[in-house]
């Protein structure tokens, strides 16, 4: 038996993965999960440093929770896991999840541990009463070289990524983003589209809906609650300046009362056309 549970801030109800992977032939000492790049994870966006995450999940904070969620067998081998912070926001608005990090092993990939770990976030998101999950991924049109052969010699494919991505749920939120550090001389990182799962309080299992089942309203996403997610995500790195950065965000956006859904696949428009580096 193989199950999800979280690892970090405290007790939480299994949950359990498909069949399938039950019966997965054991490696000893294999599976161990890693914040690297590339290395043998499928990862949701790219990859945070390892010293990043003993910070993120001992953090104490009134207006943020974060969670780490591992799924491993009954005998404790890791098959992947995910971080995510839970951000609530005042009145309508909210709030929703942002997930940092999402991560299966190799060995484990096609078995549905990535399904059950965004399953379980979703969860996660609909007990606190939030709307939704945001990630953030590399779209591979504007994925450097570097970058790019650093994937392919692990045997990951971004493309693949994205489509795994849509599979599960997430759609790219059309407009120009980038995390306001991280990128060439600590200026912005621009390779990464901002993507989103909106949750369906009707549905039991909205991470299995289809767009044609969503209503108008699920394809797109109100622009307060971008900015308001990610002002309250970046401001434990950025403090007072992630204020002007989701400021800055819904400028370029057009400061529409709510952004259009795309495919998970998709680039922005603003971006549509971007040449690889």
């Amino acid at each position: 038996m193989i199950r999800a549970a979280l690892a970090y801030p405290g007790p939480h109800d299994p949950t359990h993965l498909p069949a399938a992977a039950r019966d997965r032939p054991r490696r000893p000492g294999h599976c161990r999960v890693r914040a690297r790049a590339g290395g043998q994870l499928l990862r949701a966006g790219h990859a945070d440093p390892p010293e990043v995450f003993g910070h993120l999940i001992t953090r104490r904070d009134p207006v943020r929770e974060d969670r780490l969620l591992v799924a491993q067998t009954a005998d404790g081998e890791v098959l992947g896991g995910t971080l995510y912070a839970l951000l609530p926001l005042p009145g309508d608005v909210r709030g929703a999840v942002f997930n940092s990090f999402m991560a299966v092993t190799r060995a484990a990939r096609g078995l549905g541990v990535g399904r059950a770990l965004h399953r379980a976030t979703l969860d996660g998101a609909r007990q606190a009463g939030l709307r939704g999950v945001f990630a953030d991924s590399v779209h591979p049109s504007r994925q450097d070289a570097a970058d790019r052969a650093a994937e392919a010699a692990t045997g990951v494919d971004p493309a693949a990524r994205r489509a795994a991505l849509h599979a599960l749920g997430l759609r790219t939120v059309d407009l120009p983003y980038w995390q306001p550090v991280g990128g060439p001389d600590g200026g912005p990182l621009t390779d990464l589209d901002l993507l989103y799962h909106p949750l369906d309080p009707d549905e039991m299992n909205p991470d299995e809906m289809s767009p044609d089942e969503m209503s108008p309203d699920d394809r797109s996403v109100p622009l307060a609650l971008v900015t308001g997610v990610l002002r309250a995500y970046w401001t434990g790195w950025l403090g007072e300046r992630a204020q002007a950065e989701a400021q800055a965000l819904a400028g370029r956006a057009g400061n529409a009362e709510r952004v259009e859904l795309l495919a998970g696949t998709d680039t922005p428009a603003y971006w549509a056309g971007s040449a690889p580096r």
